[in-house]
């Protein structure tokens, strides 16, 4: 009997690890359509055109939409331009006017990802 309640706990773990896959691959990691997010174009990508610039280590990103998503979150600002190397989890975001740590974290947070750790880098 004990048995039985093995198997058929195994079987429904097996169902749900199958269907969570195949959602995956229908939908992406994020739970959106596979090509679902557009990239939003910073207005000004001159680098030298922003005065501040913050270099951070971004944890949680698993696929292009994730590195799109926080890329929009700060682009779709006038005063941003957020550059993230997917591979190496770095984000480089450049900035006209001064943003502290909480608020890229508070932003990067929302968006359900995690800064761990974050320098001023001086152009």
């Amino acid at each position: 009997m004990s048995t039985v309640i093995i198997c058929l706990i195994l079987m429904i773990i097996c169902i749900y690890a199958i269907q969570s896959y195949t959602k995956k691959l229908s939908q992406g990691c994020c739970g959106g359509e596979a090509e679902s997010v557009k990239k939003i174009q910073p207005h000004d990508k001159n680098k030298k055109h922003y005065s501040y610039c913050k270099r951070m280590n971004i944890e949680g990103m698993t696929c292009q939409n994730c590195k799109k998503r926080i890329e929009n979150a700060f682009c779709e600002n006038h005063n941003y331009y957020m550059d993230i190397h997917f591979h190496k989890k770095i984000g480089y975001l450049y900035s006209k006017i001064p943003i502290s740590d909480e608020e890229i974290q508070k932003t990067i947070y929302s968006l359900g990802y995690q800064v761990s750790t974050i320098e001023d880098i001086y152009i």
